[in-house]
């Protein structure tokens, strides 16, 4: 009897089989895992190492916990946070909802103003939203005040309103104005979904508009509602720029970080607090994908798209709502803009452009605004390139696919994560010349982008990486799967496919991503305000900087400036937009 030597067959041996194009996708997937390990999950490790430790780095395990908690003037915050992140969620989701009705469900003229409105709170740092606030309802406001006045004069007796601006009630003003259009982006997302076979089986049943409402309405929105409502409270509750401008003694975690890491200089305190900031946010988080996960399941259906009639009761009704929340956006941005070209408020209102000249006052004057406009390129740029180019190789490729898998986790976890810890987190993990691991001293060698341009850029990526991903990964997503396909047979080389093919048709998505990050980069303050180096100061940080230092008239200005900015481009953005896709109608005529 005779036995066949089968030869072993070496693990190793399998890698030798891979192509040329094999290995170049291979690489690139374990740059974009290494990327989003350094960039998000890596510097989470010492943050939560710092919240264990004593102010000598010492293992201390719950100790900072237990002080926290115990201490009067900081366990307040925590329940503070909550209460305003529940009440400003429930308006902003409130008014949303009637405003994203008005938009999708009824035929009223000036549906473009009002969307374009609503949107404005999206180009303003928050600090501006405060400011706009104190000029309005401030101790020397125009409301405070009865508009200067103005009001006792015409009528003889004092009609200035005091609402208590500074504290819970500031904070919750501040926060539903700035929550406000992020609802109702996903609002009229969600109406715009409705089935119209629905409302006419509805109408043809004689039901009454109310019940209708109930039985139709309200179920094809409540994912859509459920979502708003955890993005809302995770913004309010992690928010930096409104409660420190008008929050007066009423502190809140986010503030209590910067405190106690600006102020004090105590580390492990502030890791503490951004632990205790970032456990509602990562429950919200979680519970927002499971709803999303079961809005796409509901959604496979083929719907007709829902055509509103026109009614003039419901037009008018709807216009002047839409017409009264535009104008109360309008007043605030519109203060803060006033604010910036009077000569002293409230005692000389002439017109003024002395604001803009930064030299006088503190906070890196107008180089600061540059940087931030520099910042804002360079993370536009290279956020976008990089978020197209981590979700192609993620989606569209079949390589490494735990790999991929564990790449797709991480770009979720940014969502979940506050600016404010990822600023922190970043300083733990970037700063020192040396990392410590198990007792060992390790060198240290991405230390040389601290204090750096670079890690700004990082930072804002990483903080704004999660919703721009998804765009990039929806756009692939309506690609067909034959492009690759083909050129699989065809032998054409996947970067090849993806340069001539891929590129071209998300040409409009890529856009979007960019503004998306130039935007936000301009806004934020929560991300960089631990970071920045005091020759790169940037704009948003220059706001809080003079806001501190009571030049609240000079930090109003620097508000309009980034306003502008941040609407200029967006508005470029658009002309751009509309020429690309007049360019590409024209060239899908030309073949069919």
């Amino acid at each position: 009897m005779t036995t066949t030597a089968y030869p072993r067959v070496q693990p190793w041996r399998f890698a030798h089989h891979w192509t040329r194009e094999q290995w170049l996708q291979h690489i690139l997937i374990g740059l974009v895992t290494l990327w989003l390990l350094i960039g998000v999950v890596l510097p989470l490790a010492p943050l939560v190492s710092r919240s264990l430790s004593d102010a000598n780095g010492q293992l201390a395990g719950a100790a900072n916990f237990v002080r926290y908690f115990r201490t009067p003037g900081l366990a307040w915050s925590f329940g503070n946070s909550l209460l305003v992140a529940g009440v400003s969620t429930v308006l902003a989701v409130a008014l949303a909802f009637g405003y994203a009705y008005a938009l999708t469900r009824t035929a009223m003229p000036g549906k473009g103003f009002f969307r374009a409105v609503a949107m404005l709170p999206l180009y303003a740092p928050t600090m501006a939203i405060g400011i706009g606030l104190v000029y309005l309802f401030g101790k020397k406001g125009l409301v405070t005040t009865g508009f200067l006045g103005l009001g006792e004069r015409w009528l003889g007796t004092a009609v200035g309103w005091d609402i208590g601006l500074y504290g819970p009630v500031g904070i919750i003003l501040g926060e539903l104005l700035y929550c406000f259009p992020q609802a109702l982006v996903i609002l009229v997302v969600a109406a715009s979904l409705a089935d119209a076979r629905l409302y006419e089986a509805s109408h043809a049943l004689r039901a009454r508009p109310l019940r209708t409402f109930w039985t139709v309405t309200l179920p094809t929105l409540r994912y859509g509602l459920i979502s708003a409502i955890f993005v809302c409270f995770t913004l309010a509750f992690t928010d930096f720029g409104v409660a420190k401008v008008v929050g007066g003694n009423f502190n809140v975690l986010a503030t209590d970080i910067y405190k106690q890491v600006i102020g004090q200089q105590n580390f492990s305190m502030g890791a503490t607090i951004s632990l205790l900031l970032l456990t509602p946010t990562v429950i919200a988080f979680v519970l927002d994908r499971l709803v999303q996960q079961r809005q796409a399941a509901a959604l496979t259906m083929r719907a007709t798209p829902y055509q509103p009639k026109p009614s003039r009761r419901a037009d008018v009704l709807a216009t002047a709502y839409c017409a009264l929340i535009a104008a109360a956006i309008l007043i605030v941005i519109g203060t803060v803009f006033y604010a910036a070209v009077v000569n002293i408020w409230p005692y000389n209102l002439q017109f003024t452009l002395r604001h803009f000249d930064f030299r006088a006052v503190g906070g890196g004057g107008a180089a600061a605004f540059w940087n931030s406009v520099r910042m804002s390129l360079y993370t536009a740029l290279i956020g976008a390139a990089v978020t197209f180019v981590s979700a192609y190789l993620i989606e569209k490729t079949k390589s490494l696919r735990l790999v991929r898998s564990a790449a797709y986790f991480f770009s979720m976890i940014p969502m979940a994560l506050p600016g404010l810890v990822i600023g922190l987190a970043y300083i733990f993990f970037f700063n020192p010349r040396q990392w410590v691991i198990a007792g060992l001293a390790v060198p240290n060698p991405l230390n040389f982008l601290y204090g750096t341009m670079a890690i700004l850029v990082l930072a804002n990526i990483v903080h704004f990486y999660t919703v721009s991903f998804m765009t990039a990964t929806t756009a692939l997503k309506q690609l067909d799967a034959e492009f690759e396909a083909v050129s699989a047979s065809l032998r054409v080389p996947f970067y090849r496919t993806f340069w001539r093919i891929t590129v071209p048709l998300c040409v409009p998505a890529i856009l979007e991503i960019a503004i998306y990050y130039f935007v936000n980069a301009m806004v934020t303050v929560s991300a960089v305000i631990f970071l920045y180096a005091p020759s790169l100061r940037l704009a948003s940080v220059a706001i809080v900087n003079m806001e501190d230092a009571g030049d609240t008239a000079a930090a109003a200005a620097m508000s309009a400036l980034v306003i502008l900015t941040s609407v200029g481009v967006r508005l470029l953005y658009e002309v751009v937009a509309r020429q690309l896709n007049q360019r590409t109608q024209r060239w899908r005529v030309r073949e069919t």
